[in-house]
């Protein structure tokens, strides 16, 4: 019988209580959780989406150190911001993250607010918006992210599509029943670590389980259920490597990598030419063939393209795609090409 089935005041609480007794000795000690600052949750919360624990805390320490609060972050300027962030990748998260220091800053004297309105933030919806609410003020409000709703899903083993909005809808609904008025910040912690931990997508520890006794799914690695993915789109993109002594010929971005520096992108190429460097790379639902050609070039778009130092292009924002390509071919120069012999 699924204990949680009827949802007693008192199985519900003892739900609660053996959760967090596992959490007390089995929980991460991460970074974000030995602070109650709205602003360092915010920036471990825009990190953690669609990232893994272990590569954001690098980039969540170093964050902290060069913006550590909602003044700094709104004064730097956005080259500064994507610099920080690559290698992260979605930086529409760093924008937008960037965008809502300003809204807190100059709108709101650099204090969060417990009640501003998710409408007025950019790139916060109701999961963001209920992360900083319990983490930063221990309110007593649900958060469904991948491992939560993973969890939540396989407790009451439900079988509607969780990113579907009918089934989302339910799905929240579920996790506010078992909240704790008290401590839920401590509780949600502890729900995202049994997702991240024991109830993993495949493989589930149900064996270790410390509340298997209330979990009603029979086969746990079919749930949750999702709509189908949409196929994979493949894209091929064509650059150039243009060097000229010391330098490199970049463009700043307008589309995807907005604000970004990249090899400058090709409309035409000959047919009889071969890349100098090829490379897959995911992004979103795409994957993406990156060919590079070595050419010469005297004249360039003075509004879109500059120079750039091969000495000064650590200090730029050069998505990892164009950065590892980079890398390989001025070292191929550099021991080919002692006399720069694709100027």
């Amino acid at each position: 019988m699924n204990v949680l089935a009827t949802l007693t005041s008192q199985r519900i609480r003892n739900f609660q209580s053996t959760l967090l007794r596992w959490y007390r000795r089995h929980g991460r000690a991460l970074p974000w959780r030995q602070t109650r600052d709205p602003y360092a949750i915010l920036v471990s919360e825009f990190m953690l989406q669609q990232t893994q624990v272990a590569a954001v805390i690098p980039y969540y320490n170093e964050w902290l150190r060069r913006f550590p609060d909602f003044a700094a972050l709104a004064r730097a300027p956005e080259s500064d911001i994507l610099h920080a962030w690559q290698g992260l990748g979605y930086y529409a998260r760093a924008r937008n993250l960037h965008a809502v220091a300003k809204t807190v800053q100059y709108r709101h004297g650099g204090r969060f607010p417990r009640n501003l309105p998710i409408s007025e933030l950019p790139g916060i919806g109701r999961y963001t918006a209920n992360a900083v609410a319990t983490f930063a003020f221990d309110q007593p409000v649900p958060i469904v992210e991948t491992n939560t709703a993973r969890v939540l899903a396989r407790l009451f083993d439900f079988h509607s599509p969780i990113d579907r909005a009918a089934g989302r809808e339910e799905l929240w609904k579920r996790a506010r029943t078992l909240v704790p008025k008290y401590s839920a910040r401590i509780y949600n912690s502890a729900l995202v670590d049994l997702g991240a931990l024991i109830c993993s997508p495949r493989q589930p520890k149900c064996r270790i389980c410390p509340v298997k006794k209330f979990c009603r799914a029979k086969d746990p690695e079919t749930l949750p259920i999702k709509k189908a993915r949409p196929p994979t789109v493949r894209l091929t993109e064509h650059h150039a490597f243009i060097a000229r002594q010391k330098t490199i010929l970049l463009q700043q971005a307008n589309h995807r990598w907005r604000g970004m520096w990249i090899l400058p992108p090709l409309q035409r190429r000959s047919a009889n030419q071969r890349p100098v460097y090829r490379s897959i790379f995911p992004f979103t639902n795409h994957r993406v063939a990156l060919n590079v050609y070595a050419l010469r070039r005297k004249k360039i778009d003075n509004h879109s393209q500059r120079w750039i130092g091969v000495d000064s292009l650590d200090t730029i924002a050069i998505p990892s795609p164009h950065r590892r390509a980079l890398q390989i071919l001025l070292h191929a120069r550099h021991r080919t090409s002692p006399t720069d012999r694709w100027t």
